[in-house]
């Protein structure tokens, strides 16, 4: 399975308010392993970011003034993300943003172009209801290593946001793991040889007197109990 972990960096809050999305990151896993396959573009969004949003992500708008628009980056972008899984934190946020994005340039939204979302954050409250599901949260609960997030970054975000997804899901790696070797214990076994024992005379051992009579007193013992055994043949 391949999926796609990405995130993103706006000018702003609100895509209906007019706020542009000004850096993408994306990672690849296929299998749930990083391939080292990623995409990473910094976009011109045609204005200013509100000074909230600049403190979080530190890019400037004299950065960005020689980036391409996100028309000229689409394509490219929805080449990568074809037919992936994407797993993005606080989904709606980002896919809203993108959804605005490719609506101006008259295409469909992000949904007919994958295979699905994962919203990693709504993972988290599952798994730790009433606890802080933040990046930087997760990444201290699961021990990702993310001293170098000064800034937030979109390919930084995503990769470390990978790194959590996998740890958030290992139980099922472990079980995929388990099917695995499983599958190879039933290959193992299918291509050992079958013994025909039909053709065996197995001897029959029929009981002494003493074990006999053990026997009897203890059917006896549990047809006082209510119980209907299955009696031995009388020894002939």
């Amino acid at each position: 399975m391949r999926q796609v972990v990405l995130d993103t960096e706006t000018t702003g809050l609100s895509a209906q308010d007019g706020d542009r999305i000004l850096e993408i990151g994306c990672v690849e896993l296929v299998q749930r392993r990083l391939t080292g396959n990623t995409l990473h573009v910094y976009i011109n969004p045609e204005r200013q970011s509100h000074p909230d949003a600049l403190k979080v992500h530190g890019i400037s708008a004299d950065f960005l003034a020689d980036k391409p628009k996100f028309a000229d980056i689409a394509e490219n972008l929805l080449n990568y993300l074809a037919g992936a899984e994407l797993i993005i934190h606080n989904a709606p946020f980002d896919v809203g943003f993108l959804d605005r994005e490719l609506e101006r340039l008259g295409r469909g939204p992000l949904a007919q172009h994958v295979s699905g979302v994962v919203d990693s954050l709504v993972l988290a409250k599952t798994l730790y209801p009433g606890k802080r599901n933040s990046l930087d949260a997760l990444c201290d609960r699961l021990e990702v290593d993310n001293s170098g997030r000064t800034l937030h970054g979109a390919l930084l975000d995503a990769e470390l946001l990978a790194e959590v997804y996998i740890r958030l899901t290992r139980g099922q790696d472990a079980l995929d793991m388990e099917n695995e070797a499983a599958r190879g214990q039933d290959d193992a076994d299918a291509s050992q040889p079958r013994l025909d024992l039909r053709a065996l005379a197995l001897p029959v051992v029929p009981p002494s007197d003493t074990e006999w009579q053990a026997h009897q007193a203890l059917l006896v013992d549990m047809e006082k109990l209510g119980q209907r055994p299955v009696a031995w043949p009388t020894p002939g």
